[in-house]
């Protein structure tokens, strides 16, 4: 008999290069949260005249506005692809919890979507001007923030995966709970620019986010049994 852990870890590996096989197929999709925090930040740029001053002045906070928006943009997908072709019957079927299955769904949300502009967020804060003693506290407030933003978006997600052209839906449902994180996240760059400590909200988005890995994979699955059911 097969320990649970071996079949955690071989459901984790199966769903992941799925996702990544789904991933090459539509990779031009998949660029666009990416794209779409480019040309928010682009934009703001623009409309302040590209005058440095004024552009460190809001850079943390159009960055953070950028990777929210950007990851909103790529909710509604997260579960939808799954529940038209029958995958997510087939999740509850599956002899490994729901509830780590939608971990890992959520993961590879993150990773597809959020994980490329963390990458690109160095290169989009010499574009704000921002001040390169804040980059520390943003790469900081991101990384904590934005798996936090995947997790809360998987369970309005999953309330909504049920529903025919919830797009709309899901960002009024979600933008209240991302509201928090947003400000914490980018109120910890603002602390860090008037000389302040910026830890208070960074701890706040840490704690945040262990309450989140441990309650919003358990949600998300029982939003989903309810919504097929």
């Amino acid at each position: 008999m097969s320990a649970s852990a071996p079949t955690l870890a071989g459901a984790a590996r199966a769903l992941m290069l799925r996702d990544l096989r789904l991933l090459w197929r539509r990779r031009g999709d998949a660029l666009q949260p990416a794209l779409f925090a480019v040309l928010v930040v682009t934009l703001f740029a623009l409309a302040l005249g590209g005058e440095a001053d004024a552009l460190a002045g809001v850079a943390g906070a159009v960055l953070w506005l950028a990777v929210l928006l950007a990851g909103l943009l790529a909710l509604d997908t997260l579960f939808r692809g799954d529940a038209e072709d029958g995958s997510l019957e087939q999740w509850m079927l599956a002899p490994v919890p729901l509830g780590w299955l939608v971990a890992v769904r959520t993961f590879m949300h993150w990773a597809t979507t959020a994980l490329p502009l963390l990458v690109a967020t160095p290169f989009l804060a010499e574009l704000m001007h921002l001040p390169r003693g804040q980059l520390p506290v943003l790469m900081a407030s991101l990384a904590l923030g934005t798996p936090l933003l995947s997790l809360l978006g998987a369970v309005v997600a999953a309330l909504t995966v049920g529903m025919r052209r919830s797009g709309i839906l899901v960002a009024l449902l979600a933008l209240p709970l991302y509201v928090p994180v947003l400000v914490f996240g980018a109120g910890s760059v603002t602390a860090s620019a008037q000389g302040l400590d910026p830890v208070g909200a960074l701890l706040l988005l840490g704690a945040g986010l262990v309450v989140a890995l441990v309650l919003a994979p358990l949600a998300a699955a029982a939003a989903i049994r309810i919504a097929l059911n």
